[in-house]
Formats: structure tokens, C-alpha cells, sequence
């Protein structure tokens, strides 16, 4: 199953590409595809992936054919062979 990841701002720089197709049979939901995710791109760990909640959603918002997660199944949003999944930076300030 083909599905395209892209990258907007700073996990441009971390994953050192604007998009990623990865080929991923198990990828079923948004949380298996970013565990494959992080195994492909190590680098992008760090700033995807909440430390204390190890989860990407308070690091990221993420869009699966232009919806946002949180309007769909959250991390268990089914996915198909061709969908386009978009991340996106949220900047925390304090």
C-alpha cells in the first residue's frame, strides 16, 4: 500500500524532504503509519513524537486527504492505498 506523507516546515528539515511515499502493507491507521514513519525517518522522532504522552498529536497536525484528524478516528483513522497524509508543525510558545 502506497501511501505519500508530506512534510511543512520544521519536519521538512527533520525529515530532509518535502514528501515520502512510503510502501507500507501494515500501515492500516494513522498511528501504525507513524510508527513506520519514525522506523523510516529516525530523525523526525524527536520532534513528531510527545515524550511524555508518546503520541504526535500535541507535535503535529495531521491531515489525511485534507481532513484533519481530530474530525475523523483520531490516531485509528483507517487509511487506503493512495491516501495523502500531511504534517504539520504546531509551535508551542510559552
Amino acid at each position: 500500500m502506497a501511501i505519500t506523507v508530506k512534510f511543512v516546515g520544521a519536519f521538512r528539515h527533520f525529515s530532509g524532504a518535502g514528501e515520502l511515499v512510503l510502501d507500507c502493507k501494515g500501515c492500516t491507521s494513522i498511528d501504525k503509519l507513524v510508527n513506520e514513519l519514525v522506523e523510516a525517518v529516525p530523525e523526525i522522532k524527536r520532534s513528531l513524537i510527545d515524550r511524555q504522552l508518546e503520541d504526535p498529536r500535541p507535535n503535529a497536525l495531521i491531515l489525511v486527504n485534507g481532513r484533519e484528524i481530530g474530525v475523523l478516528n483520531g490516531l485509528e483513522t483507517k487509511l487506503k492505498d493512495g491516501d495523502e497524509i500531511v504534517l504539520v508543525p504546531v509551535v508551542h510558545g510559552g
